[in-house]
């Protein structure tokens, strides 16, 4: 019997007999489903998580100096929290020293931040989220403007009352106006709009556009962060190699300037994108790690089905092994001709999971904030697996099936 046309009747079974068929490949589409829909949902995490999360929070090529991380993986004890609360907060002194003592090419921006409202003409945009930063930290953040120009190094230096705001800002006040050139009220004193970030949009449902930025020094410091103080030191590098070799030596320099003795840990932190990832890799890799144990449950609960649907078959069709061994058919023929039909059988099941796998993560990406991105190996994957695994279970009822003596099948009612 030729490969198709043992296909063919495989098929014809499956169209045949919908509802043994449907049983016998559910546990190998359950599988499939289970593997294709959590690799696309992770692997579309993790692209979602460096791009938008880590890039978008941190920024590329920098990292941030900080009393304490702001993103901490694993338990974190009472007294491990008391003891960051302890740590001194980083001085101008500190970011001067850091300054004039780091050789590789960085840029830097003091910054500091603060829930405050904001009014123009009678309306009110409650809790912005007031960053004050000195000049370089656009070109750190790699904020596009969208209209007007942040403000400029001499504007930073004199702490000049202007303000550059997020795109929400535009939509809460202006309703829709140019903002540029406008007077907005922060605690009672007046900015000037000279620029307008393009938008940022969302992560994790949560706006980016919800900010303001204002120079260092301008007077809303004071309601800000305490005076002398900040909350974090941006550091940007030209590239990833650069970055590396700028955190050791702001972290030597951190301990110089501290006076910190060799045995002594670190009182400050130095907070990367991969720093920040941290938390979602170890559960990307328990996630990764757990998958096949999962998979290999379903897929051996389909494999056990089918085997035990062909050995049905093997009976069902005995008078006909019977006839096509009298008419000269092979042991070889018979084998084939039941494993084929049995890594159809699981192979339709797989590429069903395969489509309801997608389905299911574009659907998960449609009514949640999570992405999902389909990874090709993951496809091919299933298929292999469909087709293993039919092989696999065919082979028993397939082996039984071609030792039968065609007398005593042909006997057989």
């Amino acid at each position: 019997m030729l490969i198709r046309d043992a296909v063919g009747m495989a098929l014809n079974t499956i169209r045949v007999q919908k509802l043994k068929s449907f049983f016998s490949l559910l546990g190998v589409l359950i599988g499939v489903t289970f593997l294709i829909a959590v690799v696309s949902i992770v692997q579309g995490m993790n692209v979602y998580m460096e791009d938008q999360f880590a890039n978008k929070l941190i920024g590329l090529n920098t990292f941030q100096l900080r009393r304490m991380s702001n993103f901490n993986s694993g338990n974190v004890t009472e007294d491990m929290w008391r003891e960051w609360q302890r740590r001194p907060r980083i001085n101008y002194q500190e970011a001067a020293y850091l300054e004039d003592n780091v050789q590789t090419p960085v840029l830097y921006s003091r910054y500091c931040s603060e829930n405050l409202d904001m009014l123009w003409d009678g309306k009110t945009a409650k809790q912005i989220d007031i960053q004050t930063a000195d000049a370089p930290y656009f070109q750190i953040k790699n904020y596009e403007i969208a209209s007007g120009r942040t403000f400029t190094p001499q504007e930073a230096k004199v702490g000049a009352a202007v303000i550059v705001v997020g795109w929400e800002i535009t939509d809460k006040l202006f309703k829709g106006a140019d903002p540029i050139g406008k007077s907005v009220m922060i605690a009672g004193i007046p900015y000037r709009v000279v620029g307008q970030i393009a938008k940022q949009g969302t992560l994790f449902g949560i706006s980016l556009d919800k900010f303001a930025v204002v120079p260092f020094d301008a007077p809303i410091h004071r309601a800000v962060c305490r005076l002398g103080f900040m909350d974090e030191l941006h550091v940007r590098a030209d590239n990833p190699a650069a970055m590396k070799l700028a955190v050791n030596e702001v972290e030597g320099l951190m301990r110089i300037q501290r006076r910190l003795k060799p045995a002594q840990e670190n009182n400050f932190a130095l907070q990367t994108a991969e720093g920040a990832l941290e938390g979602w890799n170890k559960i990307s890799a328990i996630l990764m790690t757990a998958l096949p144990a999962l998979v290999a449950i379903s897929l051996v609960v389909g494999g056990i089905v089918i085997m035990n649907i062909m050995l049905m078959a093997v009976a069902e069709r005995t008078r006909e092994i019977g006839i096509r061994k009298a008419l000269g058919a092979k042991r070889a023929d018979i084998l084939a001709q039941f494993v084929v039909e049995s890594a159809t059988l699981s192979t339709v099941g797989a590429l069903i999971g395969i489509g309801a796998g997608i389905g299911l993560a574009f659907l998960v990406r449609g009514v949640t904030p999570l992405p999902a991105a389909v990874a090709p190996w993951s496809v091919g994957l299933g298929v292999f697996l469909g087709v293993a695994v039919g092989m696999t279970a065919g082979i028993y009822p397939a082996s039984r099936a071609s030792r039968l003596d065609p007398i005593e099948a042909l006997r057989q009612e």
